[in-house]
C-alpha cells in the first residue's frame, strides 16, 4: 500500500514552458548527510537509479496543486514538480515539508516569493499589507474590487498576498454569488467589473484558485462573467456553446465518474483559455503559465485512466471494425480515438511509445485499413489524421504491419495501397488531404528513417515490397494520362512522337504533380528499385508527354524528374535517354516557350548547363549530333555554343588518338615487313654487320667494333642497341619505339653477352630519350628503310 502511496512521476519545466517526464518512482523524505538536511529522494522504480534529490529549504516556496501535485522552484527558471499517483501519498509529503518550513499544511503555499526586482524594497511591504484586505463582497464595492486585482498584477508579492486572501475567505464563490445577481439584475457595470475581477483572478496564476473556479458548481459562473467583455456591444454567448451546442459524446459508456468529470473540466478550460481570454500580451505571456500545466496535466490524468481501461478500449476496437456498427455511431468511434491520440501528444516520449504500442497490440492499423475505404468523408479524414499521428511517431511500427499483412490476391486490400487510393481519389478541389498523404507516403519510403532500426534488412525489404505490390497502384493516374497515340506501334523504337493530348483539368493535374513529387524523391533516394522500375515501364517517356500540358507547373514537375535523373550522372540512365531519344519533348518544350524569359525557360536551360558543366560526354554526343542545328539560334546564352565547343574538343581529341594508334601500328607493319624482306638476302652475318657499319657515322663504328668484339661474332646488330633474347623463341619481332623503324634480329641460340638490356615495352618516361635518338638517328635511318 505505501509503495502505491508513494509512487509520483518527477518533472522538470523546460525553456518552453512545457512540463518533461523525468521518470517515474517512489518518493520519501530523509536526512541525507551530504545536504545537511531533510531531502526529498525519487528512486526510479525500474532500477532504483536516483531521480531526485532535493534539499527542502526554508525559504522555498512549496505550492500544493489539485490534491496531487508538489510544484516548486529550486533555481531561476527551473521547476519542479511531483505528480502522485493517490492523494494520500501527497498530502503524507506536504505535511512534511511543511513541518520542515513551519508552516500550516492547511496552506497550499509555503512561502511568499519575494521578487529580485522587489528585494532592495522589501521595507515596503508592510506598507502594502493593506492591500490584501479585501473589501466587503457587496454589490457597491465591485469597482473598488476590480481596481484593487487589477492593480497587483504587476508586483508578485502583492498578487501572492491577494490569492492568500482570496483562497482563505471564500470570496471567489461570493463574488459568483453576485455574478448571477446582477445577471438578473441585468446591472451591466456590475457584471463588467465582474469581468475585470474574473481576469484578473486567472492572472494570479495560482493554482488553487484554479481548483475553485473551475469545480463543478463554479466554472459555469466563471465562462458566464467572461462573457460580459466591456469593450463588446453584446456578451458573448460562451455558456449557451458549452451546454447546448457542445455535446459530450460517449461512444462508450464511461463508468469512472472521475474520469467524466475530468474530462468535461479539461475541456470546459481548454475553451476559457483558447477561446474567451484574449491572446496576453509581451508582458501578460507568464501569467497564464500554471492555467497550461493544469490542462497539461489534466490531459496526462485522462490518457492514463483511459489507456489503463483495457475493457473500454477493447469495446471500441471492436464496435469501430464491426460491420454491423451504424455509420453515426462508427464515426464518432473513429472521432473519438483521434481525439484520443490528439490528447496523446502531451506524453513524454516514453509515455507516448508506450501509449502507441498499446493501440498497435488493439489493432488500430487493421482497424484504420478498413475505416480508410468507407464512404463516410468524415470518417476517412478522421482515419487519416489518426494514421498520420502513428506514422510521425513510428514509421517502422506501420511498415512492419504492412509486411506481415497476408497477401491477398488483390494488392487492393494493402493498407499502404488503400493510403494511396485515398490520395488519388481526394474529392477536395485543392487536394489537402492527397497533399497530407502524400507526405506520409514519403516518410513511409524514406531510407533515412530505416537506419536506426534494429532490423537491418527492413529497408531492402519494405522497398522490395513496396515496388512490387504498391508502386503500380501509385503510377496508374501517371500511366493512363500519358497513354502513347494509338499509332505508336507505326513507329520506329526509339521515337518521340507520343500523344500530345494531356491532361488539362486542373485536380488532375495537381494529382499528377503530386505524384511525380514522390517518384523525383524515389530517383533521389531509391537508386536500384526506381531505376529498375523506370526502364521497364519505359517511365520517363511518359513523364514526359507532360511537357506539353498547359499547367507549367506540371511541366515544371516532369522536368524536374528528368534532372534528378540526369544529376545522378548514371550511364545506364543516359543510354535509356539517348536511345529513347527522350531531349526531344524538351528542346520542343524550349522552342515552343520561344523568347518568354519564365521559370519554364531558366530551368530547361539549366538542365543543358548542368549537362555542359560536368562535361556528360554520351548526352552532349547525342544533343549536339541530333539537335544542334535547332537550339544554334540560341544566342541570349552561351550555354549551346558551350556544349558545341565540349563537343568539337572531344572530337579532336578522339581524332587524335585514333592517328596516333594508327601511325604506330602502320610503323610496326613496315617495320616488320622490310625485316622479312632483308632476311632472305642477310644470309651472311658478315654482310649485315658491313652494311650497317655503312649506314652509321664515324661516331659509331667505334661503338660498333667494340659491341661486336664483346658479342664475340655475334650476327646481328640493333641500330645501337641489343635487344633481350627469348630463351626458347628465335621469332622476328618489331621494336614499339614512336621513332622510326629500328630493327630487332632474335639471334641463334649461342652464349651472348648483354652489354645494355632494354626491354621492348615503351614506357612513356622513355619517350623524352627516344625523341633525342630520333632526332640523332633520322636521317641515317631512311636511307636504310628505302635501301
Amino acid at each position: 500500500m505505501s509503495d502505491t502511496r508513494r509512487r509520483v512521476k518527477v518533472y522538470t519545466l523546460n525553456e518552453d514552458r512545457q512540463w518533461d517526464d523525468r521518470g517515474t518512482g517512489h518518493v520519501s523524505s530523509t536526512f541525507v548527510e551530504r545536504l545537511k538536511g531533510i531531502s526529498l529522494l525519487v528512486r526510479a522504480e525500474s532500477d532504483g537509479s536516483l531521480l531526485l534529490e532535493s534539499k527542502i529549504s526554508p525559504n522555498t516556496a512549496y505550492q500544493k496543486q489539485q490534491d496531487t501535485l508538489i510544484v516548486w522552484s529550486e533555481a531561476d527558471n527551473y521547476d519542479l514538480a511531483l505528480s502522485f499517483q493517490e492523494k494520500a501519498g501527497c498530502d503524507e509529503i506536504w505535511e512534511k515539508i511543511c513541518q520542515v518550513q513551519g508552516k500550516d499544511p492547511a496552506l497550499d503555499i509555503t512561502q511568499d516569493p519575494i521578487d529580485e526586482s522587489e528585494e532592495d524594497h522589501f521595507e515596503e511591504i508592510p506598507e502594502t499589507t493593506h492591500l490584501v484586505e479585501l473589501p466587503p463582497c457587496e454589490l457597491g464595492r465591485l469597482e473598488e474590487i476590480a481596481d484593487l486585482v487589477t492593480s497587483v498584477l504587476s508586483s508578485p508579492i502583492r498578487r501572492e498576498k491577494l490569492a492568500l486572501a482570496l483562497m482563505s475567505e471564500g470570496y471567489i464563490k461570493k463574488l459568483l454569488g453576485l455574478f448571477r445577481v446582477c445577471e438578473d439584475l441585468d446591472n451591466r457595470e456590475g457584471l463588467h467589473h465582474l469581468y475585470e475581477i474574473v481576469r484578473g483572478v486567472l492572472f494570479l496564476n495560482k493554482a488553487a484558485l484554479f481548483e475553485v473556479m473551475f469545480s463543478d458548481d463554479c466554472i459555469m459562473d466563471v465562462v458566464g462573467c467572461l462573457e460580459y467583455d466591456p469593450a463588446l456591444v453584446q456578451p458573448k454567448r460562451h455558456r449557451e456553446f458549452l451546454t447546448k451546442t457542445a455535446k459530450f459524446k460517449e461512444v462508450i459508456p464511461i463508468t469512472d465518474s472521475e474520469l467524466r468529470q475530468k474530462i468535461h473540466q479539461t475541456y470546459r478550460v481548454q475553451y476559457i483559455q483558447d477561446i474567451i481570454l484574449p491572446t496576453p500580451s509581451v508582458f501578460e505571456e507568464n501569467f497564464l503559465s500554471t492555467l497550461t500545466s493544469f490542462i497539461f496535466f489534466n490531459k496526462v490524468e485522462i490518457v492514463s485512466m483511459l489507456q489503463e481501461d483495457e475493457k473500454f478500449l477493447t469495446e471500441v476496437f471492436a464496435q469501430l471494425t464491426d460491420e454491423a456498427t451504424e455509420e453515426s455511431k462508427r464515426r464518432e468511434l473513429v472521432n473519438f480515438v483521434k481525439e484520443f491520440c490528439a490528447f496523446s501528444q502531451t506524453l513524454q516520449p516514453q509515455n507516448r511509445d508506450a501509449f502507441y504500442k498499446t493501440l498497435a497490440n488493439l489493432g488500430i492499423l487493421p482497424a484504420l485499413e478498413i475505416v480508410m475505404g468507407m464512404d463516410d468523408l468524415q470518417v476517412r479524414a478522421a482515419a487519416i489524421d489518426i494514421f498520420s499521428y502513428l506514422v510521425e511517431f513510428s514509421p517502422s511500427m506501420v511498415r512492419e504491419f504492412v509486411m506481415q499483412e497476408p497477401q491477398q490476391t488483390e494488392d487492393d486490400v494493402l493498407l499502404i495501397n488503400v493510403v494511396i487510393k485515398q490520395m488519388i481519389c481526394d474529392s477536395d478541389p485543392e487536394l489537402g488531404g492527397a497533399v497530407q498523404l502524400m507526405g506520409l507516403l514519403r516518410t513511409l519510403i524514406d531510407p533515412e528513417n530505416m537506419l536506426a532500426s534494429t532490423n537491418k534488412t527492413e529497408k531492402t525489404e519494405f522497398l522490395s515490397f513496396f515496388y512490387k505490390y504498391c508502386m503500380h497502384v501509385l503510377t496508374a493516374p501517371l500511366l493512363a494520362n500519358t497513354a502513347h497515340d494509338k499509332n505508336s506501334k507505326d513507329h520506329p523504337e526509339g521515337s518521340a512522337k507520343i500523344n500530345p493530348v494531356c491532361p488539362d483539368n486542373f485536380q488532375t493535374a495537381q494529382l499528377l504533380a503530386l505524384i511525380l513529387e514522390l517518384l523525383t524523391f524515389c530517383v533521389e533516394h531509391h537508386t536500384y528499385h526506381i531505376k529498375t522500375y523506370i526502364m521497364n515501364k519505359d517511365l520517363l517517356r511518359r513523364v514526359l508527354v507532360l511537357m506539353n500540358s498547359k499547367h507549367t507547373f506540371l511541366a515544371l514537375c516532369a522536368l524536374r524528374f528528368m534532372r534528378r535523373i540526369i544529376g545522378l550522372k548514371d550511364e545506364y540512365y543516359n543510354r535509356y535517354i539517348i536511345k529513347g531519344n527522350l531531349f526531344e519533348p524538351v528542346i520542343n518544350a524550349l522552342l515552343d516557350n520561344g523568347t518568354r524569359y519564365n521559370l519554364l525557360n531558366s530551368a530547361i536551360i539549366e538542365l543543358f548547363e548542368f549537362i555542359k558543366v560536368e562535361d556528360v560526354k554520351s548526352l552532349i554526343a547525342h544533343i549536339v549530333d541530333n539537335f544542334y542545328k535547332a537550339l544554334e539560334s540560341i544566342e541570349y546564352v552561351q550555354t549551346f555554343k558551350g556544349l558545341k565547343g565540349r563537343y568539337e574538343q572531344e572530337k579532336d581529341r578522339q581524332s587524335q588518338k585514333l592517328n596516333r594508334y594508327r601511325r604506330d601500328a602502320r610503323s610496326m607493319d613496315e617495320d616488320e615487313e622490310l625485316w622479312f624482306n632483308d632476311d632472305d638476302d642477310d644470309d651472311d652475318g658478315e654482310a649485315v654487320e658491313r652494311r650497317m657499319d655503312e649506314d652509321f657515322s664515324d661516331s659509331y663504328e667505334k661503338f660498333m667494333e667494340a659491341k661486336k668484339g664483346a658479342a664475340n661474332g655475334a650476327n646481328g646488330a640493333n641500330n645501337g642497341k641489343s635487344a633481350a633474347i627469348p630463351p626458347a623463341s628465335p621469332a622476328v619481332t618489331s621494336s614499339n619505339s614512336s621513332s622510326a623503324s629500328v630493327k630487332t634480329v632474335a639471334l641463334p641460340a649461342t652464349p651472348v653477352v648483354k652489354t645494355a638490356l632494354v626491354g621492348l615495352v615503351d614506357y612513356p618516361d622513355d619517350e623524352d630519350e627516344e625523341e633525342e635518338d630520333e632526332e640523332e638517328q633520322s636521317q641515317r635511318k631512311r636511307p636504310r628503310l628505302s635501301s
